[in-house]
């Protein structure tokens, strides 16, 4: 087995974003900042709200969280929008009322919308950006290979499917209601999933030899999980994401990136 380790590569990626930062800091005067909106109380979302945090703190990004309720989004967003102090802003997904996703995020500045999802946005999202990186920081060769992605969500599988229709490979998609999964997983190459659904993929629906990339993220009593079933981990003959420490220090690696250039906009002005 042979594991694709994000948080190996994300060391490498977060020293060299610490010195971009000192750098817009001390010859620029610019102090990036991040605001992220949250709409709902979730242990997954404050998991990661907390590690936006702290990994903004020790490469000196400014992170305000702002907790509301959805009906102050609009005015909240128009504010920050409008604030030259702030350079990046997310709308934490899922929203307390899903319905009001498209037209929530339309909102946010493309120019400050780090996440990626303004249909103006200037950014690529930071999850399909983070497992692009894993891949190409272990020399995954994606060229003639059949690659289904699992889940079809704004954040990571529409905008994944994109970029790698961009680079001219060949991809299916599959969600969890098509009706024979395990036939499309085991006839591909590279599998990436992102359903948000746990133990979604099991040992028997994995062609030998396969890439597998586990970008999902469930709750499953107190416990943070992905799609893949921990049995996958028996297979030597994988190359996969680790339970912990794949797609998800790589992600946040990413959208600091995105925030880095939104702050270096401003020395161009």
């Amino acid at each position: 087995m042979k594991l694709l380790n994000g948080r190996e590569l994300a060391g490498y990626i977060k020293e060299r974003q610490a010195h971009q930062v000192r750098g817009l800091r001390q010859a620029h005067g610019v102090l990036p900042k991040l605001a992220i909106i949250v709409t709902v109380d979730n242990p997954v979302i404050d998991l990661y709200v907390r590690l936006k945090q702290k990994y903004g703190a020790d490469i000196l990004i400014d992170v305000d969280v702002h907790r509301v309720p959805q009906t102050e989004v609009k005015s909240l967003v128009a504010k920050l929008n409008a604030d030259p102090s702030v350079h990046g802003i997310i709308l934490q997904l899922p929203l307390a009322d899903p319905s009001q996703t498209e037209e929530l995020v339309a909102l946010v500045d493309p120019a400050k919308d780090v996440d990626g999802l303004n249909p103006e946005t200037l950014f690529d999202p930071a999850t399909p950006m983070a497992i692009m990186w894993l891949l190409a920081g272990y020399n995954v060769d994606l060229r003639g290979k059949e690659i289904l992605l699992i889940g079809r969500g704004k954040l990571v599988g529409a905008p994944l499917e994109k970029m790698l229709q961009a680079s001219d490979l060949t991809v299916s998609v599959a969600d969890r209601a098509t009706a024979d999964l395990a036939a499309a997983t085991q006839a591909a190459d590279v599998i990436i999933t992102a359903t948000g659904s746990p133990a979604i993929l099991y040992p028997d629906m994995i062609k030998e030899g396969a890439v597998v990339v586990d970008a999902g993220v469930a709750s499953e009593d107190g416990k943070t999980v992905g799609d893949v079933a921990p049995e996958v981990y028996n297979r030597q003959d994988l190359t996969i994401t680790p339970p912990k420490g794949g797609v998800g220090p790589l992600t946040v690696c990413a959208l600091f990136d995105n925030v880095i250039r939104a702050a270096r906009v401003v020395t161009q002005k």
